[in-house]
């Protein structure tokens, strides 16, 4: 448009063979072909995101499987939110499976950022989808998530490229592993993981260990340590979350961390478990602005109370 303007100008002043009218004829072509360029390299970017956005929705799916809504006396639920831009999955892991010897759930967090994060993600949830239908003790299920990530961390530095060194202060995993039997009460064993969260009867109360322990990986500092386990009421109506550090550790902008046994306990009341997580999930965003610094993940387990004719033989 701007160039027809120019043109019926030029014609009507007869100024055709002048400098100005040339002049704006080629800053008018030069800023068109600028946006054009412009337009074509966004369209692009968008296709590039958009591919990009299906590739991590293939890898997540598997590596992180769907949490199932229901398995036997216990509803469950699972959130999580890639910090990265175009992301769907890092370094944060879950998992909950139907074992022999109750539900079992793992939640942690791989240390590092891009691909190195997701491969020791996928090397412990592989070791843990394993051990957890065979081993009947909860640690012996750690120990095995243990060695697989031992495995990883030493194929990974026989092959580091330049591109893509490790970090040595980022070869440890957090985790923390719960056991939801066909009593009460659920076991947890951790390692170096936040305490999971127990909603009783309108209270959030950390289930904390009284034994802390290093994360998988720093071995070094466990020494001659058993790895025990903490058992803890969990009766029907109760709900357990676990978590991982971006929760806690999401900031506002006037960096204060966001209060998630507060938020919790003002959701007590909240339907299903998925709705539950739904409303976590908007407070959090909301108190970040939309803007997380970090991965985050969260299970959130209801235990019910079978019917008589669903009850396990004894």
């Amino acid at each position: 448009m701007a160039g027809v303007v120019s043109t019926i100008t030029a014609t009507h002043n007869h100024a055709w063979g002048s400098q100005q009218v040339y002049a704006n004829l080629l800053a008018l072509l030069v800023v068109s072909v600028a946006s054009l360029a412009t337009s074509i390299a966004r369209v692009r970017k968008e296709q590039e995101l958009a591919k990009v956005r299906r590739i991590s929705q293939v890898s997540q799916d598997v590596v992180l499987h769907p949490v199932p809504a229901r398995l036997n006396d216990v509803t469950a639920a699972g959130l999580y939110l890639a910090a990265e831009a175009g992301a769907r999955i890092g370094g944060d892991l879950y998992e909950v499976l139907d074992t022999p010897f109750g539900i079992r759930i793992i939640v942690g967090d791989a240390q590092g950022k891009g691909l190195p994060a997701v491969r020791t993600a996928a090397a412990v949830l592989g070791a843990f989808r394993e051990a957890a239908h065979y081993e009947p003790e909860l640690p012996e299920v750690m120990r095995r998530c243990e060695a697989a990530l031992h495995r990883e961390l030493s194929r990974a530095r026989s092959h580091e490229e330049a591109a893509e060194p490790l970090d040595p202060t980022e070869q440890f995993v957090t985790a923390v592993l719960a056991q939801v039997p066909d009593t009460p009460v659920v076991d947890l064993v951790s390692r170096g993981h936040h305490p999971p969260l127990l909603l009783h009867r309108g209270e959030a109360d950390a289930l904390e260990t009284s034994c802390p322990l290093p994360p998988l990986g720093l071995e070094e500092f466990l020494g001659s340590h058993p790895m025990p386990v903490q058992t803890y009421p969990f009766e029907p109506g109760d709900r357990l979350l676990l978590y991982t550090d971006g929760v806690v550790e999401a900031r506002d902008p006037a960096g204060n961390f966001f209060d998630l046994p507060a938020h919790l306990a003002q959701l007590s009341e909240e339907g299903s478990p998925e709705k539950l997580l739904d409303r976590l999930r908007a407070f959090l965003l909301d108190h970040t602005r939309g803007s997380l610094a970090d991965d985050t993940a969260m299970i959130i387990i209801e235990r019910h109370t079978r019917h008589s004719s669903e009850r396990a033989p004894s």
